[in-house]
């Protein structure tokens, strides 16, 4: 099909990536919650005939099928379409060696030769530290200069002062940080992306709709306060608008699982160019993330880095119901899902009241949420007391 989607210059690389990116970390699933190849292939490959040039996912997602999946799914001329990036986990390397190891099973799942980007992933300060202390930066620039990775960069959920630390520690080509109109001052923010523009580094913007929750879930309330434009557009045209009206964004990741997605977001990306936004249409967005920040409770993006419990307890689907209670105002449809979904009409395998506050889910978290603490309010509202 014809594209006309937008592009724009990684000034590190002068790659030009596609405004609208694919984040392979949702991909549509079956019923037993296994990738639903047929559906996944058929988004790539829409997503690649239409312009769309740079892929996302890493060794974790999906379980580990994420990568396998695009390998197929990227055969038959695909692959030399788009820059494809993916990500070296810190938690499973516990000796230099390792990362060379999990380079060679990440290139042998997805059937290639070489990874374009190759990022270092969800960096706090214990896994930079961790990461630098074990040798990595000698091992990307080893790993460059064999070819099997072309550029280096890496994804982040940490402060400022780390992000900066960390950008000015290395040569790095790309990074990728979570970025919505409700986390203008939340990790690295805004101040993050002015500073990688300002260094000539290119960015990458996850969690550009928060995880869904600047979606069509949003409260019909705030809403309706995109009315008061002249502009007909869904909350999430709105969201993919706002970031992609920053100069300094050079790609932004969607995780489309449904076509609607797709066909939705190729015609935002193709026609928000940077700096298009008014000042009416930012004002209005404004006035939206201040009502939506009176009334979430806990700003989880439902990323899943939490996972698995060593108690069993499915952590994001807990605050889920509990945020969608408020946002939607319906504590009855939340109490029944989270009961049915998460209680003793599921044995019970996923309830917050099995938390036993070991903490091992703290460091995992990218937004710092006290997972233990906000488990227990869940529990509370919800009349899921733990066993004595």
């Amino acid at each position: 099909m014809k594209s006309d989607m937008l592009y724009r210059i990684n000034p590190k690389t002068g790659d030009k990536f596609s405004a609208l990116g694919f984040g392979a970390m949702r991909l549509p699933l079956n019923a037993d919650g296994s990738i639903n190849e047929e559906s996944a292939s058929e988004i790539v490959h829409k997503l690649i005939d239409a312009g769309v040039n740079y892929i996302d996912t890493a060794y974790d997602y999906h379980f580990g099928e994420s990568e396998t999946f695009l390998g197929r799914a990227l055969a038959g001329g695909y692959r030399d379409k788009v820059f494809l990036a993916t990500k070296l986990p810190s938690w499973h390397v516990e000796k230099t060696e390792d990362m060379e190891k999990i380079l060679d099973e990440q290139l042998k799942r997805l059937n290639t030769d070489r990874i374009d980007y190759y990022m270092l992933i969800a960096l706090s300060e214990s896994r930079w530290e961790k990461l630098f202390n074990l040798g990595v930066l000698d091992f990307l620039a080893a790993e460059k200069s064999r070819g099997r990775i072309r550029y280096v960069g890496f994804s982040f959920h940490g402060t400022f002062e780390l992000f900066k630390k960390i950008i000015d520690s290395y040569d790095w080509d790309l990074c990728q940080i979570q970025y919505n109109y409700l986390d203008e001052k939340f990790q690295a923010g805004s101040k993050g992306l002015e500073y990688a523009a300002k260094k000539g580094i290119g960015v990458s913007v996850m969690m550009p709709l928060r995880g869904g929750h600047l979606a069509d879930r949003m409260p019909a309330d705030i809403a309706g306060i995109f009315k008061e434009s002249h502009a007909s557009r869904s909350p999430a045209d709105w969201g993919y608008r706002w970031v992609l009206n920053h100069p300094e964004v050079t790609v932004v990741l969607s995780g489309m699982n449904t076509m609607e997605q797709v066909e939705a977001n190729l015609k935002t990306a193709s026609e928000t160019a940077a700096s298009s936004m008014t000042y009416k249409e930012l004002e209005l967005i404004g006035k939206v993330a201040g009502e939506l920040r009176k009334r979430m409770k806990i700003g989880c993006s439902n990323c899943g880095y939490c996972l698995p419990c060593p108690n069993g307890v499915d952590i994001p689907s807990c605050f889920t119901y509990y945020n969608n209670s408020f946002l939607f105002d319906d504590y009855d449809t939340a109490n029944f899902y989270y009961h049915s979904m998460l209680g003793a009409e599921s044995n019970g395998c996923g309830a917050a009241s099995n938390c036993l506050n070991c903490g091992e889910c703290l460091e995992s978290c990218p937004q710092g949420i006290d997972i233990p603490k906000q488990l227990e309010a869940v529990g509370r509202y919800f009349g899921d007391v733990k066993k004595a």
